[in-house]
């Protein structure tokens, strides 16, 4: 079995290939292959663009380890709800949905396992909204042996579960195959999502209000040109939900419904996917082009404004293949970053037809976080895959890592522990991890790369 990730980005070759039916299984196929030597990486949609799971040892896909395995509502209608690790998180979106729950908050695409989101970092957006991981209340783990801990976020602090229950969470796989996550998890509510056009140097100026202004806040920028595309989606009220979900019902509501479904695949899978796949067919075979194109594209955009079910509104379709790299970095330099990016861009002539994303989140407590103790703004930049991309993101990650910027843990990028020590208590982490993998069967190269070896 060869393993290629979304982004054609890394390729492998593992010894073994496995899909566990069942935990009972996973047991197994981890406690052999450990006993064998063999190192032990786990994947799911294959959608991090780092080689975090790569491995010529036993590759584990987590597929069959998915579903609703328990659901506890809580007080505040909020509920507590216990998955298969190997879930999709759209196949967690409609499982929710059907029991009037949602997500708290989601990152921009949905293809991911839970695992595999929750263990590198995914964010979404939000100046009040942590990522993925500050929504994890406990985990089921495989050790290398083939045991199973329960671990929980009410374990004590400082005890040896509770820090094995920080390092799973988020940490890249290395103290473990997840089995099971429990999530705490909202009532479902609705979005409305505004799409708008602004000035560049506005949206730049103005970013710190409009991060504060919104429930969430994203923007889009295609490179040399003057305008970004904002997108901020606020939760309705729940009146004002109540009357929009009555409006839906009956022939006439029925009928809305599927025009609104027509906008989405207009927008999505001509506008938003199909018109930019053949832009980047045009930019590889003509880079000279790429100034015209995204000088179209943006021409194109415009103001719009719905409403509906909050992952409908945060996630959207990626059809077109790209790789990334995206910076978390301090709010207070945003503003500068994106400046000198755009001064770099405008000086080079690099063409780069896809848009740079600005988000935003808030400071969390997560020990592998890159939010951890500050609140986060995030720069991404993408290439479509086919195009060269080297000179474009190191220029990039010259400015983020000057300005204290810290790389999203699924996304291309070249620090190194000695860099992020300073950002994270990799000492801790370390320590971790050899208790729980003394022979370190649960590494490879990007883990020794970017965490160092275990204590």
């Amino acid at each position: 079995m060869n393993f290629t990730t979304w982004g054609r980005t890394y390729r492998a070759s593992p010894a073994r290939w496995s899909q566990p039916r069942d935990e009972a299984e996973l047991r197994a196929v981890v406690a052999r292959a450990a006993a064998d030597g063999l190192r032990i990486r786990a994947v799911g949609a294959g959608h991090s663009f780092t080689d975090v799971a790569v491995t010529d040892g036993l590759l584990i896909g987590l597929d069959r380890l998915s579903g609703l395995e328990s659901l506890r509502r809580l007080p505040d209608g909020s509920a507590l709800v216990t998955i298969g690790a190997g879930t999709r998180l759209h196949e967690l979106n409609r499982l929710l949905a059907t029991r009037g729950l949602a997500m708290r908050n989601l990152g921009d695409i949905d293809r991911q396992s839970v695992a595999g989101a929750i263990s590198t970092g995914t964010h979404g957006t939000g100046a009040l909204l942590g990522g993925l991981a500050t929504q994890v209340r406990a985990l089921r783990v495989v050790l290398p042996d083939g045991s199973v801990r329960s671990v929980s976020g009410d374990d004590a602090p400082g005890s040896p579960d509770r820090e094995l229950f920080e390092v799973a969470r988020l940490g890249l796989g290395t103290v473990g195959v997840l089995s099971a996550v429990t999530l705490e998890v909202a009532p479902a509510y609705l979005l409305r999502s505004t799409e708008q056009v602004r000035p560049w140097d506005a949206v730049v100026e103005g970013i710190d209000a409009l991060f504060d202004g919104h429930d969430r806040f994203d923007a889009y920028w295609f490179p040399g040109t003057d305008r970004m595309l904002t997108w901020s989606h606020d939760r309705v009220p729940a009146a004002e939900a109540a009357r929009h979900r009555a409006s839906r019902r009956g022939v006439l509501g029925a009928a809305r419904t599927l025009g609104d479904a027509a906008r989405s695949v207009l927008d999505e899978e001509v506008l938003a996917n199909g018109v930019l796949g053949g832009v980047m067919q045009v930019a590889t075979a003509a880079p000279r082009t790429v100034p015209r194109l995204n000088a179209v594209c943006a021409a194109a955009l415009g103001d719009r404004t719905h409403v509906a079910p909050s992952d409908r509104v945060m996630v959207s379709r990626r059809r077109v293949r790209f790789a990334e790299m995206e910076y978390a970095l301090p709010r207070a330099g945003l503003a500068d970053v994106l400046r000198e990016l755009e001064g770099w861009l405008r000086s080079s002539g690099e063409p780069v037809p896809f848009p740079v994303e600005v988000r935003c989140a808030a400071a969390d407590d997560v020990w592998l976080s890159t939010a951890r103790r500050r609140d986060t703004a995030y720069v991404a930049v993408h290439q479509y895959h086919r195009m060269p991309r080297e000179r474009y993101f190191a220029a990039a990650e010259e400015i983020f890592v000057a300005a204290g910027g810290r790389p999203h843990w699924g996304k291309l990028h070249t620090r190194t522990a000695a860099d992020l020590a300073a950002h994270y208590p990799l000492d801790d982490v370390a320590r971790v991890r050899a208790a729980v993998d003394p022979d370190g069967v649960l590494r490879n190269d990007y883990t020794d790369r970017v965490l160092g070896l275990p204590a």
